[in-house]
């Protein structure tokens, strides 16, 4: 996909025009280079899929989440593009930032392994340096509602800077260790819905790659996601976070994850403490349908489920979708009918619920966006049939 001329300057984010309706992520009018002089910054848990086996697979969602929100904390007046991979996340900063972000990182990759014991592998790459090896960045801001948005990224680059810092054997992109013992701010990472019951049957995770590029290749996924919303149900939801799927009850069984991931700055106890006295101040407002502060709970619950990123797209398409096994195994089927033809790669898990994982930066303003994945791992399996397709067709 490719775009206009960039726009200059740290607000390039911020000044993106948003589009609202997901499947138009393949219209190239939406998307724009990022200045050359940017970076890209890429995390991840070494062995997720053991510690997923281990039966971690909450712990390595929050890690991930926690990356983009130690970046985002640690650059509270920047706008900044990330995604969420399950696993770990990718993000894009101005280079005068570079400084903040790389404290920030290598805190959060202390406190992973101190506090979770999970091993965060976390890199740098310049835009630059993926233009001289032939990649691009390109974004597009996909609005959620107002004020909560989602990155999508195009061009190959992001792929590309994901593979230099995880694959690298001389580790030239990965930053180095740091003696700095003082925790990262995660403030506003947030753990406590129950884990969401699939409402249909089945919470399908789905990794879809094309193998041609430009537009072969915004032809194929416009095609993907048509099929797909033909193939559901026309009057179902396929969002994970939906009316009957979303539970909150007290206390709430995240809660001492949640706590553990505040404890740096908090210790644990009083995180603890914090996390159950919101919640049940939570629940009195719920039923009782209170308002503080600009803060309603109901209207909370509301705009939630509006601001998930069940779907999305950086360099490949991701989703988790509540549907029907007819509906899985029918999507399936259409996937597998297109490698065949050559056309594309994929990933897929099946698991009865899905998590979420939530980033809350200001209630009263409505600001704030939730993280999903399969559970038992959904991304992170998916993504091993995914690479095993890969490694076929390269062979």
């Amino acid at each position: 996909m490719t775009g206009a001329s960039p726009a200059a300057g740290e607000d390039f984010y911020r000044a993106l025009t948003p589009f609202s309706r997901f499947a138009d992520f393949t219209d190239t009018s939406h998307y724009r280079p990022v200045p050359d002089d940017w970076i890209a910054v890429v995390a991840d848990i070494e062995s997720s899929t053991e510690a997923i086996q281990a039966g971690h697979y909450k712990r390595v969602n929050m890690i991930g989440a926690g990356v983009i929100v130690a970046v985002l904390n640690a650059c509270p007046d920047a706008a900044l593009p990330y995604v969420f991979g399950g696993d770990g996340a990718t993000l894009l900063i101005p280079p005068r930032l570079e400084p903040v972000v790389i404290d920030a990182l290598q805190r959060t990759r202390r406190f992973a392994e101190s506090a979770f014991g999970l091993t965060l592998r976390v890199g740098i790459v310049p835009l630059a340096e993926l233009k001289r090896r032939g990649a691009e960045v390109h974004i597009a801001k996909y609005q959620l509602s107002p004020g909560n948005d989602l990155a999508m990224f195009s061009g190959h680059g992001v792929e590309l800077a994901e593979r230099l810092v995880k694959d690298a054997e001389d580790g030239s992109f990965r930053l180095p260790a740091s003696d700095d013992e003082a925790p990262p701010d995660l403030e506003g990472l947030s753990c406590r819905w129950e884990p969401l019951a699939s409402a249909r049957g089945i919470m399908l995770t789905a990794l879809v790659r094309g193998t041609a590029s430009g537009p072969e290749e915004n032809a194929l996924f416009a095609e993907v996601v048509e099929k797909i919303e033909g193939i559901l149900a026309p009057d179902a939801n396929p969002s994970p976070a939906s009316v009957k799927s979303l539970r909150f009850r007290f206390p709430p069984s995240g809660a001492r994850l949640e706590a553990l991931a505040n404890s740096g700055r908090q210790g644990f106890w009083r995180a603890l403490r914090r996390v159950y006295f919101e919640s049940f101040v939570y629940l009195l407002f719920q039923k009782f349908n209170l308002s503080a502060g600009g803060f309603n709970a109901r209207r909370y619950t509301e705009e939630l489920r509006t601001n998930t990123d069940f779907r999305k797209f950086d360099d490949m398409l991701r989703m988790v979708l509540d549907c029907s096994e007819e509906e899985a195994a029918r999507i399936e089927g259409y996937l597998a009918e297109q490698r065949g033809q050559g056309r594309l790669a994929y990933g897929l898990h099946h698991s009865e619920e899905a998590l979420m994982t939530c980033v809350v930066f200001s209630l009263a303003e409505s600001r704030h966006v939730h993280f999903i994945d399969g559970a038992d791992g959904g991304y992170a399996l998916a993504a091993r049939q995914l690479k095993a397709q890969m490694r076929e067709d390269a062979a």
